[in-house]
C-alpha cells in the first residue's frame, strides 16, 4: 500500500486522518473523502472511527467484566475470574495508597479508566495496514482504529474526570470553600489594601493550576499514544524500499512493539494515577 498506490508523504497522510461524518459547507451532511473536505466541516465533525472503536472496546470490557461477576464463585475460580480478580487487587492496591478520602465510586472509576484506557492503547499494536486494508474493501477510504491517538478521545476522557474534582470540590467544601481555596492561597495577607491583589493573584496561579489538569493528562496520553502510532507507520513504510530493508523494518516494527507494551501500560496507569490523586485532592480540605 505504501510503495504502490501512495507516495510516502500521502501514506502517511491517509493513516493519520480520521473518518469523518460532518456537515459540509457545500455539500451538506456527509462523510468526509479527503482531508480537506474533514478540515472543512469544522469542530462539530464527529470522528466515526474514534468513536466505534472506543466505545465498542468499552462494551468489549463490560461484558467479559459482567461475565466474570456473574460466574464468580468462592471456589476455585476460573482464568477469567482470576484475571479481573488480580486486576481489581492491583487497582485498590492503587487506590488505598493514593486516595485517603472516603468515596466508594473512586475505585470503580480507576478500574474503568485503566482497563478502558488500556485496550484503547493496546489497539497500537495491531498491524496499521491491516484494519483500514479490510475497510477498504468495503469502500471505507480512512480508518484509524487507535481512539486515544484523537485527541478528542483524550480531552473527552480528561474532561470527564474535570467535572468530577470540580463536583467533589465544591460537594466536600462547599462554594465558599473551594472558592477560597482559589482565592486564599498560596499567598496570604491580613492587610486590607493588599487583599484584592493577593486574591486576584492566587485566582490566576490557581486557576491556572486547575484548568492544567485535564490539558495535562489528556495531551500526555494522546502525545505518547501518537508518537508510537507515527513510529509504526513510519517502519511500515519500510516495506516498499526492498527484502533487504522490509526484513530490517520487521526486526525495527517486533522491538518497537515489544517495547511499546510498556508504553500502553504505563500511559493507562499514569492516567489512572493521576485521576486517583486529582480526586484525593479534591476531597481534601485545606484550614
Amino acid at each position: 500500500m505504501a510503495g504502490t498506490e501512495l507516495t510516502s508523504a500521502e501514506y502517511i497522510k491517509h493513516h493519520l486522518t480520521n473518518l469523518t461524518f460532518g456537515n459540509h459547507p457545500e455539500h451538506g451532511w456527509m462523510m468526509a473523502n479527503s482531508a480537506q473536505e474533514a478540515a472543512e466541516m469544522g469542530f462539530w465533525a464527529i470522528h466515526v472511527d474514534s468513536m466505534m472503536w472506543s466505545i465498542g472496546l468499552a462494551a468489549f470490557f463490560s461484558f467479559y467484566f459482567y461475565k466474570a461477576a456473574k460466574k464468580a464463585t468462592a471456589g476455585i475460580p476460573n482464568g477469567l475470574q482470576n484475571f479481573v480478580e488480580m486486576l481489581v487487587d492491583f487497582v485498590n492496591d492503587s487506590v488505598r495508597g493514593s486516595f485517603s478520602g472516603k468515596n466508594d465510586m473512586v475505585a470503580p472509576l480507576a478500574l474503568t479508566i485503566f482497563v478502558w484506557v488500556f485496550l484503547m492503547n493496546l489497539m497500537d499494536l495491531v498491524p496499521v495496514d491491516l484494519v483500514p486494508w479490510l475497510f477498504s474493501l468495503a469502500g471505507v477510504h480512512y480508518m484509524k482504529i487507535v481512539p486515544t491517538t484523537d485527541p478528542n478521545v483524550t480531552f473527552g476522557l480528561a474532561i470527564g474526570v474535570f467535572l468530577l474534582i470540580i463536583y467533589y470540590s465544591i460537594k466536600i467544601k462547599g462554594v465558599g470553600g473551594f472558592v477560597g481555596e482559589l482565592t486564599g492561597m498560596p499567598f496570604q495577607t491580613d492587610n486590607i489594601l493588599l487583599k484584592p491583589f493577593t486574591t486576584l493573584v492566587n485566582l490566576i496561579l490557581e486557576g491556572v493550576n486547575l484548568i492544567a489538569k485535564p490539558i495535562s493528562l489528556s495531551l500526555r496520553l494522546f502525545g505518547n499514544m501518537y508518537a508510537g502510532e507515527m513510529i509504526f507507520i513510519l517502519i511500515a513504510l519500510m516495506y516498499s524500499g526492498g527484502i533487504a530493508l522490509a526484513l530490517f523494518g520487521g526486526g525495527l516494527q517486533l522491538i518497537w512493539a515489544i517495547f511499546h507494551i510498556l508504553v500502553i501500560t504505563l500511559q493507562a496507569f499514569i492516567f489512572m494515577t493521576l485521576t486517583i490523586v486529582y480526586l484525593d485532592m479534591a476531597h481534601a480540605e485545606h484550614h
